[in-house]
C-alpha cells in the first residue's frame, strides 16, 4: 500500500497517514493526561484558589455532577489516587476526541455537499 496523495488515498488530495498523525497525537494526549497527571500539583487551581485568596470559599455549593463517575479529576470507584487521576485524563482525553471528531465529521460532511 501506498502513502502518496492520490491513487489508494482516502479521500482525493489526502494522504491515509494522516488518520495516523491524528490517532499520534491523541495516543500522545492520553500518556500526557494519564502519566503527566500524576505529577500534577495538589495546590487549588483556577476559581478554587481565587475563591480561597479572596475568602469566600465558604459560600461554594454542591451540584448536580458532583456524583458523577469522573468528578473531581477522579474515577469513582478507583482507591489508588494517582491511578484514579491518570485513568480519568484518558476517559476525558477519549472523550474529547469523540465528540470533537463526530462534530468535525459532521461539519465536513454538510460542507462538501
Amino acid at each position: 500500500m501506498s502513502n502518496e496523495v492520490g491513487a489508494g488515498a482516502d479521500a482525493p488530495g489526502r494522504p491515509r497517514r494522516s488518520w495516523r498523525l491524528v490517532l499520534a497525537l491523541v495516543a500522545a494526549a492520553a500518556v500526557i493526561a494519564g502519566v503527566l497527571s500524576f505529577y500534577a500539583s495538589s495546590s487549588p487551581d483556577g476559581l478554587n484558589r481565587v475563591a480561597e485568596d479572596k475568602q469566600f470559599s465558604s459560600l461554594e455549593q454542591s451540584h448536580d455532577a458532583e456524583d458523577s463517575p469522573l468528578a473531581g479529576y477522579a474515577t469513582s470507584g478507583v482507591d489508588d489516587g494517582r491511578l484514579s487521576g491518570g485513568l480519568a485524563g484518558v476517559i476525558g482525553v477519549g472523550l474529547t476526541f469523540l465528540i470533537g471528531g463526530g462534530i468535525f465529521l459532521v461539519v465536513r460532511r454538510r460542507s462538501t455537499t
